[in-house]
C-alpha cells in the first residue's frame, strides 16, 4: 500500500496494529511496574535482571550478557548492578574461567525478593494481561509473542 498522507498513515492497518501493541505494552509496563515498586520496592527492570540471574543459576552471568539480554548499554547495566549490589540483591563474584572477569549472581536476599515480587507480578499479569483475552486465545497469543520476541532478538545488533 502506498501512503501519501498522514491520514493514510494513521489509518494503515499495520501501523495501527503495531501502535496498539506498543501502547498496550507501555500501559502494562506502567501498571505492572508500579505494582512492583509499590508492593516490593523494586523496579520492573531490577525484577527482570533478578529473573535473568535466577534462570542462569550458580556462578552468575557477565555484565555483557545481562546488558545484551536487557538491551542496555554496558554503562547502563553497570549502574543498575551497582544499585542492586547496594540493595543486597546481587553480588559480584570471580569468574572461575577467567580471573580478569567478574560475574554477577543473585544473593539470598535477591532470591527472596524475586520470589515475593513474582507473586505480585503473576497476580497482576493474570488480571491485566490474561483476563481481558478470550480464554481460548491466550495459548496462540503466547506462541505468537515468542515468535515475535525471537525474530526481534535475531534482528538486534550484538553489543561489543
Amino acid at each position: 500500500m502506498e501512503i501519501s498522507t498522514a491520514k493514510e498513515a494513521a489509518d494503515d492497518g499495520l501501523i495501527t496494529s503495531f501502535g496498539r501493541l506498543l501502547g498496550a505494552a507501555n500501559r502494562l509496563e506502567y501498571i505492572l511496574g508500579r505494582a512492583l515498586e509499590d508492593e516490593c520496592g523494586i523496579t520492573h527492570l531490577t525484577y527482570e535482571v533478578l529473573l535473568i540471574l535466577g534462570r542462569a543459576g550458580g556462578e552468575g552471568l557477565s555484565m555483557r550478557t545481562i546488558a545484551q539480554q536487557q538491551v542496555l548499554s554496558t554503562g547502563g547495566v553497570t549502574r543498575l548492578i551497582d544499585r542492586m549490589i547496594a540493595a543486597g540483591l546481587v553480588e559480584r563474584a570471580e569468574d572461575p574461567t577467567d580471573r580478569r572477569s567478574r560475574l554477577v549472581r543473585i544473593t539470598t536476599e535477591g532470591e527472596r525478593t524475586a520470589v515475593a515480587a513474582s507473586v505480585v507480578h503473576r497476580r497482576n499479569i493474570e488480571q491485566y494481561f490474561v483476563a481481558p483475552l478470550p480464554a481460548d486465545h491466550f495459548e496462540q497469543f503466547a506462541a505468537d509473542l515468542r515468535l515475535l520476541s525471537r525474530a526481534a532478538t535475531a534482528a538486534l545488533p550484538r553489543l561489543k
